[in-house]
């Protein structure tokens, strides 16, 4: 394979992760959650779901935010009752975020609505080629540059 294919892949990967294109998605995924769910705490909500209890400064890195923000979004969390913080057994002075049951429904909700969305944009494609996509994405991110 030539560099070309790369460059293409790689300004592809560009539009996926720029900031604006990930809060206009997460905006249409958290339409009608609640007031605490939206583009801003939707980072919060999905890395708890894929990491587990974690504090607000272990989670800053996942999320893209310092401790501060994260902290402020949890605490919008929390008033809403998805999050909750519980003490850290391997620190004392630091607290965990932890899903509710609520906050645990509202994750799949929005893995749902996410899902559906994706699935939506891949009615045009030929019978296999998303499976095969799906396959070959799963593969780069396995073996790719990432890992």
């Amino acid at each position: 394979m030539d560099n070309r294919t790369g460059h293409e892949i790689a300004e592809a990967l560009g539009v996926l992760l720029r900031r604006t294109t990930r809060e206009q998605l997460h905006r249409s995924l958290t339409e009608g959650l609640g007031e605490a769910v939206d583009e801003l705490t939707y980072p919060v909500l999905s890395a708890l779901a894929r990491t587990g209890p974690r504090s607000a400064a272990d989670l800053a890195a996942d999320v893209g935010l310092d401790r501060s923000g994260v902290t402020r979004r949890a605490s919008r969390l929390e008033a809403a009752g998805l999050v909750r913080r519980e003490p850290d057994p391997a620190d004392r002075r630091a607290a965990l975020l932890v899903l509710t049951p609520a906050g645990e429904r509202t994750v799949t909700e929005l893995r749902e609505r996410l899902a559906a969305r994706i699935a939506g944009s891949l009615d045009g494609w030929a019978p296999g080629e998303a499976e095969a996509f799906a396959g070959q994405l799963r593969r780069f991110v396995t073996d790719g540059p990432f890992s």
